[in-house]
């Protein structure tokens, strides 16, 4: 039985009702623009939340105990045969093992090619809003928050890699040209990512560097972190391709 409090209790009977509640560790609640980092245990699973529609969460992981072990989005797209990630697949390190799975979503499709925004593109896009005038209306962008969120852990620049933004629906074209389809994720839609090992997790949640909205009005993320264990022999994740019944055996290997 896991100890949680009167407040955690009731947001997660809030956030995930079909979750018990005994297994909820905790709950967070991020506005547009924010940015968090967390390091996750082996078998909990961060369900990740589109309060009212729109939200993008850009997401980085990097193994906790080696943190030179990360994110690989090439080997896990080319390990995959896809270009979008939902349901069933996996987030490959760059030692052939598996930092986590999607083990439940409901958006069916998150972007894993884009990257996010940088100051230089946030300015031109929505202008300036500086931390001085606007306090927490300014203007982040994701490069900014989730090297904020790496110096926390002893990260840096060069420890940057791309990520998979949640929520996000991104298209190529029969030109190659990319193009962000408006609307895709709707509100009370949700994304899972289980933990298969011991990770860093970095979220930012400003906006996704191809949405064409005007103003500056990233969504709301919420996040409900659960005790589910790690994938089972007969998970979806697993079994999807020969290549994840690999990496899952290369992960557990350093677990036993």
């Amino acid at each position: 039985m896991i100890a949680f409090d009167n407040e955690t209790a009731a947001q997660a009977a809030l956030l995930a009702p079909d979750l018990d509640p005994a297994r909820v560790l905790w709950t967070e609640r991020f506005p547009g623009g924010a940015h968090w980092s967390y390091r996750a245990r082996r078998g909990t699973t961060l369900r990740f939340i589109d309060v009212d529609g729109g939200a993008n969460a850009s997401v980085l992981l990097y193994r906790a105990d080696e943190r030179h072990e990360r994110l690989n989005i090439p080997d896990t797209l080319k390990a995959q045969h896809t270009a979008h990630l939902s349901a069933g697949h996996v987030l490959y390190s760059d030692m052939g093992r598996i930092l986590a799975s999607v083990s439940r979503d409901t958006v069916g499709w998150h972007d894993p090619l884009c990257g996010v925004s940088d100051a230089a593109m946030v300015q031109q896009r929505y202008g300036s809003h500086r931390y001085q005038e606007h306090r927490n209306a300014m203007h982040r962008n994701g490069k900014d928050s989730l090297l904020v969120e790496m110096g926390k852990w002893g990260l840096g620049l060069r420890d940057f890699v791309p990520g998979v933004n949640l929520f996000s629906k991104v298209m190529v074209n029969s030109d190659g040209a990319l193009r962000f389809v408006p609307g895709h994720s709707r509100a009370g839609a949700l994304v899972e990512l289980r933990c298969e090992m011991d990770v860093l997790v970095l979220i930012s949640t400003a906006p996704h560097p191809l949405d064409p909205r005007a103003d500056y009005a990233p969504g709301k993320v919420a996040l409900v972190a659960w005790d589910s264990g790690t994938a089972g022999a007969d998970d979806i994740c697993r079994l999807s391709c020969a290549e994840n019944g690999r990496g899952f055996q290369n992960t557990e290997i350093i677990y036993r």
